[in-house]
């Protein structure tokens, strides 16, 4: 049996008898964008380190546990914190979380992030919905193909699923909440891109770039989800501000814009789960 599969069993069974529900949607909350795990109504919570075999968060701002609760009426396991490939686990790894979340049942994946501005018209604070991606990593599918999951070569065509992008766009104007749409990169960190690798990034298409998301997409799309994702602009990317990047700065944005972004993330969810009833 394909390792990978083999360690992803072993973490369900460590855990399935502690999850309270059959959770509908599956959200990830990027750096600093943590506390949204506090509005929702929890009603258990897994630290990652009692699942065996599971990797930890090792970031600041990164928890480390599964939160089960309810969004409105809305069955949520939220992963408050996630891992990344910087840390130094294999690809695999880093998209077990998604492929777990899956088989407790989540049918959705919302992705959330902190993500630099490559696009010169963001500003830092702006929210952008992930409308596509590049993925600078490597694909967390290569090796041999899990079938249980999906196909070998699984289409990637609408990957950020155009319906539940128009429904967030939707939520963020009943908000009157500003939305940005545009295509996020994922590279590896855990350095910060350099200003050639920013022009680099402009030239690809990208508007926003960052440490994750990307794999952890393609890994759910390859299970069959539904998938969703927000950046949150926490700073413009080198080159186009003048002043040294810090983890302090995402930090410091993704609390000022923390009450908007609850707002949208939350009238999302509950739109895109009544979408898909």
């Amino acid at each position: 049996m394909n390792a990978a599969y083999t360690k992803l069993l072993q973490c369900f069974e460590s855990i399935k008898e502690r999850v309270p529900f059959k959770p509908k949607v599956a959200l990830i909350l990027g750096s600093g964008l943590g506390e949204y795990g506090n509005t929702m109504n929890i009603v258990a919570t897994v630290p990652y380190s009692e699942i065996a075999g599971f990797p930890q968060s090792t970031v600041q701002g990164h928890k480390g546990q599964f939160l089960f609760g309810y969004v409105g009426k809305v069955p949520v396991v939220c992963m408050q914190g996630r891992v990344h490939f910087y840390e130094g686990y294999p690809v695999t790894d880093v998209v077990l979380p998604v492929r777990l979340m899956r088989l407790m049942g989540a049918e959705v994946l919302f992705l959330t992030n902190a993500a630099g501005g490559v696009n010169t018209e963001y500003a830092a604070g702006d929210l952008m919905l992930i409308k596509d991606h590049i993925c600078m990593v490597p694909n967390p599918l290569m090796g041999e193909n899990i079938s249980e999951f999906g196909p070998r070569f699984p289409d990637m065509s609408d990957t950020y699923d155009r319906k539940l992008r128009d429904i967030i766009k939707e939520s963020a104007y009943q908000l009157d909440i500003t939305l940005q749409e545009g295509v996020y990169l994922q590279m590896t960190g855990p350095s910060y891109e350099t200003p050639a690798e920013v022009r680099m990034a402009r030239v690809m298409g990208a508007d926003a770039v960052g440490m994750s998301t990307a794999v952890e997409a393609i890994a759910a799309n390859h299970m069959g989800m539904h998938i969703c994702g927000i950046s949150c602009i926490t700073n413009m990317a080198a080159g186009i501000q003048t002043v040294p990047l810090s983890h302090g700065e995402v930090q410091q944005t993704a609390d000022r814009v923390a009450e908007t972004f609850s707002k949208v993330v939350t009238a999302s969810i509950i739109a895109i789960a009544d979408a898909i009833n």
